[in-house]
């Protein structure tokens, strides 16, 4: 049976429709315009060491609460500010909220000087620097780490490759382990199609712009789809700023280091040797059994780009006793970006962070 509106009902509807195209209008402007720019990035912080173009940050915090640090790692072909996109959408406000003390590794914008920088270069030099470096201004012995994508690559390799390396403990998030079910690259870079030398420009580096066209041919539907929801949502203050901060960090790639790319797309890629168990990296074994800390496999359960099936296999492939795998129903980005990541993801990874740490004593004023 038909629904019947009373005359109220049916003007009141009608304004609302008026009221929403009005708003739709002003903010199509706006966005097709480039008015309004996200301003991202926005949480105080200091860099505290630095090294060619890697910087590490330390984020301003008044109610520092747990120990060890944390080190926020992020992929080599995305800005670092995912981790702090803004007020009130962000991971690094959330943990410094609940007490925890964030650092945070850029790696900067690579160019010719960079090209020749390969795995060894982030996970034998910058990596195990960086850490010293943490412990060093934070006054600590260890430090907890997190990766995040291709950022979790990174940690897992600098973990096994270094088990002396002062590691309370380890999250990946998002980590495509298992490249032969990961998605992204793939079938363009499959042995006997292309080289990746033939992807360098003149710099000797992989172009921001032929990155993303690798991460968009993923999921060739995702424009299409974002910009309906945009087109249905544009009416909306808080979505358009947020839908804009979005795109930008998603158009915002950086170049891929020649010699990383190239040993990624052979060693992890077509050869899969980190989930084989048969990598080598500076002419020795690295074994992920060497991965003792205790360490948390955070995956998401409708990621085109780290799927389920290429990221749960690193929770048993890792030697740590207290191996933990938490599953979430988010894609790739809004494990960390969004309202269920506020509301979700990250009181959990938080609360796990928390439990491997050590709570800080308030000091005692000389009255007490």
């Amino acid at each position: 049976m038909a629904s019947v509106f009373s005359p109220s009902d049916l003007a009141a509807r009608i304004r609302r429709d008026v009221e929403r195209s009005v708003l739709r209008a002003k903010n199509g402007i706006k966005f097709v315009a480039g008015i309004g720019e996200p301003v991202v990035g926005q949480t105080p912080k200091d860099v505290v060491w630095k090294r060619d173009k890697v910087e590490l940050w330390r984020f301003h915090s008044d109610d520092r609460q747990y120990r060890p640090p944390l080190l926020l790692v992020m992929s080599l072909v995305s800005r670092s500010y995912i981790f702090d996109l803004r007020p009130g959408n962000s991971v690094v406000e959330y943990f410094l909220k609940n007490g925890i003390d964030v650092f945070g590794l850029d790696w900067g914008i690579p160019d010719e000087l960079e090209a020749g920088n390969t795995l060894e270069t982030y996970c034998d030099e910058y990596l195990p620097r960086a850490v010293e470096a943490v412990c060093a201004e934070a006054g600590t012995s260890d430090v907890n780490v997190l990766g995040y994508c291709f950022g979790g690559i990174l940690s897992v390799i600098y973990a096994a490759a270094h088990p002396e390396a002062p590691i309370r403990s380890l999250v990946s998030v998002a980590t495509p382990f298992d490249s032969s079910k990961a998605q992204a690259f793939a079938p363009v870079l499959d042995a006997g199609r292309m080289e990746p030398e033939e992807l360098f420009d003149e710099t000797g580096n992989v172009p921001a712009d032929v990155i993303a066209t690798g991460f968009r041919t993923a999921r060739p539907m995702a424009n299409i789809t974002a910009y309906v929801n945009l087109w249905e949502n544009l009416w909306n203050d808080e979505f358009v700023e947020g839908y804009q901060t979005m795109d930008h960090w998603a158009r915002d790639q950086i170049p891929f280091p020649g010699a990383t790319f190239a040993q990624t797309t052979r060693m992890l890629s077509r050869e899969n040797r980190l989930a084989k168990n048969t990598m080598r990296l500076g002419g020795r074994k690295i074994d992920l059994k060497d991965i003792t800390c205790p360490f948390l496999n955070v995956i998401a359960e409708k990621d085109h780009l780290a799927p389920v099936e290429s990221a749960a296999p690193l929770t048993s492939a890792v030697g740590s006793r207290e191996s933990e795998e938490l599953r979430l129903n988010a894609g790739h980005v809004g494990l960390f970006v969004g309202r269920s990541a506020q509301k979700i993801t990250l009181p959990r990874v938080t609360e796990w962070i928390q439990r491997h740490s050590e709570r800080i004593e308030p000091a005692r004023s000389e009255s007490a």
